[in-house]
């Protein structure tokens, strides 16, 4: 799964990555939580690639209140095609969620570490996403959310996780947001990432609070994990 990351990367980094029109003064997020606003870039009506601040947390259109959010912070890549809360977005509705680093617990002794994954250049990267518009019934008040698409961890990972986030490469990222794409040929993006590129390091448990949201999440306590 994928419960907490990071994006630190300053917002002209990732405009030139993501090709996104706005400049916005986006803080960096050093321990991202599920409920909390994430940045995400979607295709909107203008054909135009946007940053928005979306609810990480998905509600369908059809929920009767946003407790469903703590339960759809991911959807598994084997059945989001299917699945009610998620089919309708995977058909029509997909983004861009944009980190620089993700965190997995593995448990080691009578605890958990926590580890964070990078690339190996540390740059950003997109994971597969999906949002969905919803509107308070208590309220009237309107609320975009998220989700993040989780696979089988690759090779590399499976030491910490059996699950990822789905990681696009560049040049999906068009395809993934096109909303006349064809689900099921978007099936074969759906897919462990390629070990090779990514690095994982134990970080302090620091960073096992959420309100814990500064740099001391991201120092390593420790090696590397060594490539297999």
């Amino acid at each position: 799964m994928c419960g907490r990351y990071s994006i630190t990367t300053p917002v002209e980094g990732l405009r030139q990555l993501f090709l996104f029109e706005e400049m916005p003064n986006l803080a960096a997020r050093y321990n991202v939580a599920p409920t909390q606003e994430v940045p995400a870039v979607r295709l909107e009506s203008d054909g135009a690639r946007h940053l928005r601040l979306l609810r990480w947390g998905l509600i369908p259109s059809w929920a009767k209140d946003r407790k469903i959010a703590y339960k759809t912070i991911n959807a598994r890549a084997e059945t989001v095609a299917e699945k009610p809360s998620f089919r309708g977005a995977y058909r029509k509705r997909r983004c861009l969620i944009l980190a620089d680093g993700f965190y997995e617990w593995r448990k080691e002794g009578e605890g958990k570490q926590p580890y964070r994954i990078v690339m190996a250049d540390r740059g950003p990267f997109a994971m597969a996403g999906l949002w969905e518009f919803w509107r308070d019934p208590a309220d009237r008040s309107p609320v975009e959310s998220c989700t993040i698409i989780v696979t089988e961890a690759n090779a590399y990972l499976s030491r910490l996780h059996h699950r990822m986030p789905v990681i696009l490469a560049p040049d999906d990222h068009a395809r993934w947001l096109d909303p006349d794409a064809d689900g099921a040929s978007l099936q074969g993006l759906l897919k462990p990432f390629e070990a090779a590129p990514l690095v994982a390091f134990p970080v302090s448990t620091h960073v096992n609070k959420p309100a814990n949201d500064d740099p001391a999440c991201l120092e390593a306590v420790g090696e590397e994990i060594a490539a297999a």
